[in-house]
């Protein structure tokens, strides 16, 4: 079995991905604000997975809760966009990432 099709790559690129889906958010929001379904579909084209429609929103709404990120409502459509304590967390997940790479060196 290659490497790259392993269970051990397989589960990696999970836990990247859906796991992470956080820190995709904060990145994307930091650039710019955006719908959810929008952002969505960006995640798909810059990261390389699809999440499900539903866990967009629910971590929008857990980091919205939390003070990362705030949201206004544009007709019927929520625009999300990254807080500074939102910032701040990006931030500190970078660091703690570029870490563990270095550490695995």
């Amino acid at each position: 079995m290659a490497a790259a099709k392993s269970r051990e790559i397989v589960r990696l690129k999970r836990k990247l991905g859906v796991e992470l889906l956080w820190i995709y958010l904060l990145s994307m929001l930091k650039d710019k604000s955006s719908h959810a379904y929008v952002l969505r579909k960006e995640i798909k084209q810059k990261f390389g997975f699809l999440p499900g429609n539903v866990s967009v929103y629910v971590v929008l709404y857990k980091l919205q809760d939390r003070g990362y990120v705030k949201s206004k409502h544009e007709g019927n459509r929520s625009v999300y966009s990254i807080t500074s304590k939102g910032k701040e967390l990006l931030k500190e997940a970078k660091k703690k990432l570029q870490n563990t790479i270095e550490l695995v060196g």
